[in-house]
């Protein structure tokens, strides 16, 4: 078994979820909230293309949909567990050293990528622990930050096409190939629920995950020697610790703990 064990969560070991929405992100975001259990242990960061010269009422609107507690973000605001956090009205987003950092946007920024920012400051900040929806809305922001979280190693979902108002940024962000769960919002909030308590995703340090016993050693080469009778390709070259943080990735998408 690729073992890792998991330390008590804190504000800076808990798995961050940005959820990004355009059109249609109101009754996404509503039936993704309102399906998802209150006690998951992560932290759901909620971004949406807003008008800039309108008050946003998403935070009260998103009260009623959840127990969890629904903050409007706020600049050095600490991330916490079960709780959930909404982009204000003309600002853009980002998180570092365990807090959202906002900042006005600037009026010269006719294209908005509110969503591929926050997302690009995700994968950096938690790595592993980063978790990206994009949900219903216009145009393809979204697609460069699930591909930055893709590669920090973590983990990505979109909304079906049936299931979104506006399919344009969910379909751009399944072309990019990067995407690991499409699933109608309701099915999203119970695939997080599954997946939360994963070692994989409460860990923020993986430079440990070790084979614990010969009998796992000769299990790991034996997957090795599968992957070279089908791939034709040695990986026993690999850096292990690169190979057991890939197996440990796979084994938290499908819910394994062996």
């Amino acid at each position: 078994m690729v073992s890792a064990t998991s330390p008590a969560n804190s504000e800076q070991s808990i798995p961050v979820e940005g959820v990004g929405a355009s059109a249609g992100g109101l009754e996404a975001f509503t039936e993704l909230l309102s399906h998802l259990p209150i006690d998951t242990g992560m932290a759901f960061v909620l971004i949406q293309h807003l008008d800039p010269n309108q008050p946003s009422a998403l935070s009260e609107i998103m009260a009623r949909a959840t127990s969890m507690p629904v903050s409007m973000a706020a600049d050095g605001l600490t991330v916490a567990p079960n709780q959930v956090y909404v982009i204000p009205t003309n600002r853009v987003m980002t998180i570092a050293a365990g807090g959202l950092r906002l900042r006005p946007r600037h009026p010269n920024e006719v294209i908005n990528r509110v969503v591929d920012i926050f997302f690009e400051s995700l994968a950096q900040e938690r790595g592993n622990q980063a978790i990206a929806i994009v949900l219903s809305g216009h145009g393809d922001d979204g697609t460069l930050g699930i591909e930055a979280i893709k590669a920090a190693g973590g983990i990505t979902m979109a909304q079906t096409a049936a299931s979104a108002q506006s399919g344009s940024m969910p379909h751009r962000a399944i072309a990019t190939s990067q995407v690991d769960f499409v699933l109608a919002p309701e099915e999203m909030a119970q695939t997080l629920a599954d997946i939360g308590s994963h070692p994989y995703l409460n860990r923020a340090d993986l430079s440990d995950i070790v084979v614990t016993d010969t009998a796992e050693q000769d299990t790991f080469t034996t997957i090795l020697n599968l992957l070279r009778s089908r791939t034709r390709v040695d990986f026993s070259q690999y850096k292990p610790t690169t190979l057991k943080r890939r197996m440990a990735r796979r084994m938290a998408l499908h819910n394994l703990e062996s």
